[in-house]
């Protein structure tokens, strides 16, 4: 991710109420945040992230100025208030007479004060609506000056606590300040972003439920990571690859992709620097335009090449096709660059995501703020090859399903004979089928490295059909806004149904009841689902059930506690455990089995009397 903004990107403003923006910023125009003001998007291109701005007038002039912000001067309230925090007895100043505490010390030193007295009406407020809308139309500043002239014109802004004047103070820095500090546009900001604005479509997940996904599912970078070809010959184990089901809108892969590094494309400085010189040397110059000499012949006769005389410089104007010609001859035309060598998606085969999704394209939309688009994708986005798609028609019944049936293969005799349109559209027909069959097969395989599941749908019907995709030891992790549906997770791989499906198996002595209760066996989708057992118990060990959430907390002088005001909605709840393979066949236990010696007990015999 860059560290500074750069243009047809997007960035996230925090606005001094508090309110996020989030827009494209593009060159040349111009960016409005409402009541405080409009500026120039220029100002912000180049610029590190983090910063506050002021915006600022001028006098005579449309266009706004950006001021950063230094850090000083955004704490300077907590600084004074840190400074002004003398205790009373260090000072010789005595304690005031005039007012009523509610309690006092024994030397009249002031320990907290109470503001029953105060009269809190809108009549002590000098200052008219339309003043101060006249001091917002004059003033050129940031709104401090209008800030400093309500706070003056209170009459009883000397009666206030600290807690409360704190509060007012921060009320009207909210409401009149011109200020914005500008943020990158990552996942946890696109998080708070779509939570304040439509929280369902994301399945109301934070930004600390993302956390504890990333961290249970094991996400990393595994870009070296080793894998091993599979039993069938035509899947792979290991190698970082997720299997995820993501019903948020791309949230959730963005999330795990930023953890593994795919997310952001990666530019160097030469590209960079090599396309401002050629955008530079394409700009022909006012002279050859007022001495019409075409554009392409410019920069030939503009700037000559070392090895031209002095006489062709110097030459009249009245023989401009002599010129050329010398020109032309000392400097040659660059030669033609080589068309890149085509990138086909969806090839890597290390530290993959594989989307499993129910529509004909995925719903990967929130991914549009990373510039990455899932119907068009840039082949420089590391996405592009390590972004694989399939629906679940192709994953469980890839004969049903058009894109896997393989086109009508023409000869070389009938291909020369077409049009290039229809040509083009053979062999792309083609390259479609391919990848569609390779992410297939490989999914089909198995050897999955983790599970990553949030969807509307029933987790116990996705996990049963992706569950014996993944590998020994791998991480199974799902996420659902409501507690419900994985209380009833926990309770089909629980050990007591475990242990109930194990002994049925036992029991079932003959040939069909063990190919189709194999614990090694996935259930078909076409088999009947037994209502006792609708997943195999033993696939899975150690299922637990978690959530957190953050909280948000008010910090004024002596106010220090959680907002009152948070955001409702769901809680979100976790689903964890760990894919084991379970031994074939059925399991005795054997031997000799000792919990330690018998004790020797020596009967005394009986005394006779």
């Amino acid at each position: 991710m860059h560290s500074y903004i750069r243009p047809n990107t997007y960035i996230v403003l925090r606005l001094p109420s508090g309110i996020l923006k989030l827009l494209e910023i593009l060159p040349n125009t111009n960016i409005s945040i409402g009541k405080f003001g409009t500026f120039q998007a220029n100002s912000l291109l180049g610029r590190p992230y983090y910063l506050t701005f002021e915006i600022l007038d001028k006098e005579g002039d449309s266009n706004s100025e950006l001021r950063v912000v230094p850090a000083a001067e955004l704490h300077e309230s907590s600084l004074t208030t840190a400074e002004d925090d003398t205790p009373a007895e260090s000072t010789d100043e005595p304690a005031d007479g005039g007012a009523e505490f509610d309690i006092v010390g024994d030397n009249g030193e002031i320990i907290m004060q109470s503001n029953r007295l105060t009269i809190d009406d809108p009549s002590r407020q000098t200052l008219t609506m339309e003043e101060i809308e006249e001091l917002k139309k004059a003033g050129t500043g940031s709104g401090k000056e209008v800030i400093a002239r309500i706070m003056k014109s209170h009459q009883a802004i000397d009666e206030k606590t600290p807690f409360s004047l704190a509060k007012y103070t921060l009320r009207k820095s909210r409401k009149y300040l011109r200020r914005f500090t500008v943020f990158p546009a990552d996942v946890n900001m696109l998080s708070e972003y779509v939570l304040d604005k439509e929280a369902h479509r994301i399945m109301e997940l934070r930004e600390e439920n993302l956390g504890l996904i990333n961290s249970w599912a094991n996400i990393h970078c595994a870009e070296s990571s080793s894998i091993v070809p599979s039993s069938c010959g035509k899947g792979m184990i290991g190698g970082g690859r997720w299997l995820v089901v993501d019903d948020t809108g791309g949230l959730l892969v963005a999330s795990l992709a930023e953890r593994m590094g795919l997310l952001y494309p990666e530019e160097s400085e030469d590209e960079a620097s090599g396309k401002e010189e050629e955008a530079i040397e394409s700009k022909p110059t006012e002279e050859s335009k007022s001495n019409g000499i075409p554009e392409e012949d410019a920069m030939v006769i503009d700037t000559p090449a070392e090895g031209t005389s002095e006489t062709t410089k110097q030459e009249p104007p009245e023989a401009p096709k002599e010129a050329n010609t010398t020109t032309s001859e000392s400097n040659p035309s660059k030669p033609r660059t080589p068309r890149a060598a085509h990138i086909p998606p969806m090839s890597a085969q290390t530290n993959t995501l594989t989307i499993v999704h129910s529509n004909a394209q995925p719903n990967l939309g929130y991914l549009k703020y990373f510039s990455y688009d899932a119907t068009a994708s840039n082949p420089k986005h590391p996405l592009h090859t390590h972004l694989k798609t399939l629906t679940w028609l192709q994953m469980l019944y890839p004969e049903d399903d058009p894109g896997y049936q393989e086109p009508e293969t023409l000869s070389d005799d009938l291909l020369s004979t077409m049009k290039s349109s229809k040509r083009g559209t053979y062999f792309r027909k083609r390259r479609r089928w391919e990848r569609v069959k390779r992410v297939v097969q490989e999914t089909r395989a198995g050897g999955f490295d983790g599970l990553v599941v949030a969807s509307v749908m029933e987790p116990a019907t996705v996990l049963r059909a992706c569950v014996p995709l993944l590998k020994g030891g791998a991480t199974v992790t799902v996420y659902s806004a409501n507690v419900e549906p994985l209380v009833e997770l926990c309770d089909y791989y629980s050990k007591e149904r475990r242990t109930a499906f194990v002994s049925r198996q036992n029991i079932d002595t003959t040939e069909q009841s063990q190919d189709a209760n194999d614990s090694t066996k996935a259930l078909g989708p076409d088999e009947a689902i037994d209502p006792d057992f609708p997943v195999n118990p033993t696939l899975l060990l150690a299922p637990s059930l978690q959530t957190a959430r953050a909280r948000q907390y008010q910090v004024l002088p002596g106010r220090t506690h959680p907002l009152m005001t948070s955001r409702g909605g769901a809680e979100g709840f976790l689903f964890t455990a760990t894919r084991v393979l379970p031994v074939a066949g059925r399991v005795e236990a054997r031997g000799t089995f000792r919990a330690g010696k018998k004790r020797k007990i020596q009967v005394e015999p009986e005394k006779g009397g």
